[in-house]
């Protein structure tokens, strides 16, 4: 779904490396094994609620030395930008850009905070709607929610 949401925009590649690889997928490991594989710059993209929880993530001390970062937020969640959005033991490791917009770490990369829409859409409100059969219609693309409907996804059990 992922590779039909993006197919249309060129700046955005896929990959089923966490699909194919056996055993538990940690983002480390998927993001050192990008990091080996290719010269590029490469993004991860991540909501805010995720980010809150970073802490949590396996090795996070060290997620943000092997690429940049675009943290989708919702509106008015980062009312201060001066004050540090990371949990204590990173605060040291980041510095505010104001000419990028964005956080720096001491590697180079940056951590950007982007606001999204003011349309309030959750893979959770997607698949609540699905179920109950109302219309996603403008929430998602229309190529994801043929593959939905196709493959009968996230519909009651009868």
């Amino acid at each position: 779904m992922v590779k039909l949401a993006t197919s249309s925009n060129s700046h955005f590649s896929t990959s089923d490396l966490e699909l194919s690889r056996p055993g538990r997928s940690f983002s480390i490991d998927t993001l050192r094994c990008f990091r080996e594989r290719k010269e590029n710059v490469f993004f991860f993209i991540l909501g805010g609620d995720a980010f809150v929880e970073i802490e949590t993530w396996k090795d996070f001390q060290n997620l943000f030395s092997l690429c940049h970062f675009i943290v989708m937020t919702r509106p008015g969640s980062q009312k201060n930008i001066s004050s540090s959005p990371f949990p204590e033991t990173l605060i040291p490791d980041f510095r505010y850009d104001p000419g990028e917009r964005a956080w720096t770490h001491l590697t180079g990369h940056r951590v950007y905070f982007k606001e999204i829409s003011f349309l309030d859409i959750s893979s959770t409100l997607v698949r609540e709607l699905i179920e109950k059969g109302e219309t996603v219609r403008y929430l998602i693309p229309a190529e994801v929610e043929a593959y939905i409907q196709k493959h009968g996804l996230y519909r009651q059990s009868p």
